[in-house]
């Protein structure tokens, strides 16, 4: 099979941001597909391109992926408006691309939701998708207060209904997202759940810590390791870093965007001095820092539409690296670490949460069997090895008008 994989986003391994869709061409060329990956650049990623752009655009062959990188880098740290426009940039060109590249399947990951352009283009000149939900667009947008235009709510709205209804197939990743896409009429057998997954040979428990001048002696860091946007609300932890003032627990946040500047003038101005702010890493670095800390924190801002609609690579992550998460809001990955002994879901109160991450910090015997629990959840539930089959089949599966549901079911079924 040709496919045409489209994300906007694409990364290697090489770059800090999540690698998803450079796992899953893999998969696909080592069952003997041939793909081409379609990206735009994005704020800490590496598309494993480099020299200049001729005529908007570069490509070359990486890991045996076919790489074409449109001239349209978008990043978190860029205002809505520049954002908008190169979501529309890249939507424009690699419409003109899918419409001449000769797939025999398009599989577009989302986000942005922009990028079903090119699948319904690819469609129309008689190439079927399948589209991938990263995150229901427009109603977490609208859950945040990022978008309040009706105009604009009710085109973003009648995009998402086409990209679901001109699709071959829908890959959800997580249960709530499957659920979202049954609600505007998908029928069930046209939807698989392949959540974000664990990458059991880079992020280990085994290896060396990274060094860590910043930890005090007796500390423990709970490390936050991920993007400073909005949605990932990082205030949170600023509010609880006062509670835990001389019990041992260092707050660490690793990654940028643009959140990042205001949340270290905050911390500043209110002598947070247990929080600790870290420069992103490339991807590589991740796990030798995550062993040189005790906790896993997983942090999003409190809006409800999250609980149950998003699946965090962060996470997967933590998990695969052997620490114990304590998460900051309710849903369905609070309730998959609590169930699995592999973490705590303790009550937003800036008190409460402090009192139970100071808990656990100091109590290392507990720690370690998290820790343990952890490492054997994404052993068995989140293998990304595994996924990656889930998604050959999937693509296999639509590509021959096969329905999806049973090769990659529900998480909860």
């Amino acid at each position: 099979m040709r496919l045409l994989y489209i994300h906007q986003h694409f990364s290697t391994p090489d770059g800090a941001v999540g690698t998803r869709s450079y796992a899953f061409a893999r998969a696909a060329i080592a069952r003997g597909h041939q793909v081409s990956m379609l990206c735009g650049g994005y704020q800490g990623a590496a598309t494993g391109l480099g020299g200049a752009f001729a005529g908007g655009v570069r490509e070359g062959l990486v890991d045996g992926i076919h790489v074409v990188e449109l001239a349209a880098a978008a990043g978190n740290a860029q205002t809505p408006a520049t954002r908008a426009r190169r979501f529309a940039r890249f939507a424009l060109a690699a419409s003109w691309r899918a419409a001449r590249a000769g797939a025999d399947l398009v599989y577009a990951t989302s986000t942005p939701l922009t990028v079903a352009i090119p699948a319904l283009v690819a469609r129309a000149t008689g190439t079927p998708y399948v589209f991938e939900v990263r995150d229901l667009w427009p109603e977490l947008p609208v859950a945040m207060g990022m978008i309040a235009n009706p105009g604009v709510v009710a085109l973003l709205s009648g995009l998402e209904w086409a990209a679901y209804r001109g699709a071959r197939a829908t890959v959800a990743l997580s249960d709530g997202m499957a659920a979202g896409v049954a609600r505007r009429g998908i029928a069930a057998a046209k939807i698989a759940v392949i959540p974000n997954g664990c990458d059991l040979e880079l992020f280990t428990p085994d290896g060396p810590p990274a060094p860590a001048p910043w930890l005090g002696a007796g500390e423990t860091a709970a490390i936050y390791a991920g993007a400073h946007g909005r949605a990932n609300g990082l205030d949170h932890l600023l509010d609880v870093a006062p509670h835990l003032q001389g019990s041992g627990v260092r707050i660490v946040l690793c990654g940028d965007g643009a959140e990042k500047p205001r949340l270290m003038a905050r911390a500043a101005s209110e002598g947070l001095a247990n929080v600790t702010f870290l420069d992103p890493l490339p991807r590589r670095e991740i796990p030798s820092l995550l062993r040189a800390g005790g906790i896993g924190i997983q942090s999003l801002a409190d809006v409800a539409a999250f609980r149950e609609g998003t699946s965090p690579n962060k996470l997967m992550d933590y998990i695969a690296t052997g620490l114990p998460v304590v998460i900051n809001y309710p849903g369905w990955a609070a309730r998959l670490l609590e169930e699995a002994g592999a973490g705590i879901a303790p009550a937003r109160d800036p008190a409460a949460f402090a009192a139970a991450l100071a808990g656990l910090a100091g109590d290392a015997g507990r720690r370690a069997a998290m820790g343990d629990a952890a490492r054997r959840l994404a052993a068995t539930r989140f293998d990304r090895a595994a996924l990656g089959e889930k998604f050959v089949a999937v693509i296999e599966a639509a590509a021959a008008r096969r329905q999806v549901a049973s090769l990659a079911p529900r998480l909860a079924a």
